[in-house]
């Protein structure tokens, strides 16, 4: 592997900033490291190494004149497969948009761009993000690197899988019902879902939707960190985006607050979990104590949680997927199909009832944070399954009918607007990783990076990765 590959984000940001590096260097090595790894693991199926070189070439010629301290020096990074990036084959993992080559870029690609860093390719994605299980009809099944039978997770897989190989230093994420913090959890890397509006989102025809966010991925901490100080600000045309921090991120990681009162709950009190990932990840919530905290089991009211999500995910769906229904119903996977025709389904009933349970949740939420620091949970009720299976069917001895109900461990906490993000917190007996779920109160994106750096310094799940693609077993 080479000695490139190996080094953090932050590593490799001060050798490009010092010159003992390029980000010509930077970019064929993980084009080598692609190449060496992908044809098993098809986490970067779609590459575009000539625009990336070209880039780098011209902001070697024209470098800034006084860059921000987030500035990444010409670092090459994966976008996600659902992200526009300008004269690139952009597929959102549909055979509707197989031949599609983006016309423009996303406000999220943009920042990063003009902050230093370079697009090398593309990461994998399930159909339109729909699941959190990474294949689609165009590009193929992304392999988990720690086991390649088995799924990396999604809808980020193909970034996480690829972070975990060090086929790149980051990558760009995005999450609605758990696509950061799943795959993150499967393949033992760091997944942020910041804040609605904490990174602008767009173009798009409905910009006040608030549930799906773009955040970083990172093999840890303050590497995450110092992404989302590159993708954070606000954003004209997005009317729900935030000023960036006048404290960076990355300093919340670098002079971490230790919490004081930490809530763990296995299950968030609805969800069936598998016994293993539930004692792993109590045992990672009781870590905390070492670092001062107390930690109690405890975790706010989620009546109605269910029921409300599934809700606005399918108003979700039908409002933004609508018209490729009416389209292009023979190119939708059947899942997708099934989300586009429950969103039409509902009522003026179902849909005020949902948002009610919504802002009780919130509400509640608050409450619960004046008496905690954090709440801690699984960020995925199983460890990561067989690459074939669509989805868990059934849990802890609990059916799961849709493609969806296994996920609500983090769509739950999608409702609240909390931040939240997924770290390693152990392995299964058979080597499968397992992440923690943590959630700060509302915008406390310095607390929770803060919290997750204490967390990690405390064990070496960090320092095991990138690793070698294992074979299936």
């Amino acid at each position: 592997m080479d000695e490139l590959i190996t080094l953090t984000a932050r590593e490799a940001v001060s050798r490009l900033k010092s010159g003992a590096v390029s980000p010509l260097e930077l970019i064929d090595a993980a084009e080598a490291r692609i190449a060496e790894t992908d044809t098993t693991l098809n986490a970067m199926p779609t590459l575009c190494v000539d625009r990336a070189r070209a880039d780098a070439q011209r902001l070697m010629s024209h470098p800034p004149a006084d860059p921000p301290p987030h500035y990444l020096y010409g670092l090459p990074i994966a976008v996600k497969d659902l992200n526009e990036v300008e004269g690139v084959r952009t597929t959102f993992g549909s055979p509707i948009y197989a031949d599609h080559i983006s016309e423009f870029s996303d406000y999220m690609v943009e920042r990063l761009e003009a902050n230093g860093a370079i697009v090398i390719g593309k990461s994998n994605t399930p159909e339109l993000g729909a699941g959190s299980q990474t294949f689609n009809e165009v590009l193929g099944r992304t392999g988990n690197p720690w086991n390649l039978k088995l799924t990396p997770g999604g809808s980020s897989g193909g970034a996480a899988a690829a972070l975990a190989a060090g086929q790149v230093w980051l990558a760009t994420g995005s999450d609605l019902g758990g696509s950061l913090r799943n795959p993150a959890s499967f393949c033992s890397v760091i997944g942020v879902r910041p804040s609605p509006g904490r990174v602008a989102h767009g173009p798009s025809g409905l910009p006040f939707g608030d549930m799906a966010v773009q955040g970083p991925m990172a093999r840890n901490v303050a590497d995450a960190a110092l992404m989302l100080d590159a993708m954070v600000g606000r954003h004209p045309d997005d009317p729900i985006s935030l000023e960036a921090p006048a404290t960076p991120y990355l300093s919340a990681v670098q002079s971490p607050v230790s919490p004081k009162r930490v809530a763990f709950s296995p299950d968030l009190g609805f969800m069936p979990v598998e016994p293993e990932v539930a004692e792993i990840c109590a045992r990672g919530a009781q870590d905390f104590a070492q670092l001062g905290a107390t930690v109690e089991n405890d975790c706010p009211d989620f009546s109605g949680a269910k029921d409300a999500f599934h809700v606005l995910r399918a108003l979700a769906f039908a409002t933004s997927r609508g018209g490729l229904l009416d389209d292009h119903r023979a190119l939708l996977k059947e899942e997708i199909i099934w989300n586009i025709e429950a969103g039409r389904a509902l009522s003026l009933e179902d849909i005020s009832r949902a948002q009610i349970a919504r802002g009780a949740l919130y509400h509640r939420f608050v409450r619960f944070f004046e008496d905690y620091d954090l709440l801690a949970c699984p960020a995925a009720i199983v460890p990561p399954f067989d690459g074939d299976i669509r989805w868990p069917r059934e849990v802890a001895g609990t059916e799961l009918p849709t493609y969806i109900d296994w996920l609500q461990i983090c769509g739950a906490i999608t409702l609240t607007g909390c931040p939240a993000l997924s770290v390693p917190c152990g392995f299964t007996e058979n080597g499968r990783p397992i992440g923690l779920q943590i959630v700060a109160p509302p915008r406390r994106e310095d607390l929770l990076l803060g919290a997750a750096q204490l967390f990690e310094q405390a064990h070496d799940f960090a320092g095991m990765v990138p690793l070698d693609p294992k074979p299936a077993r």
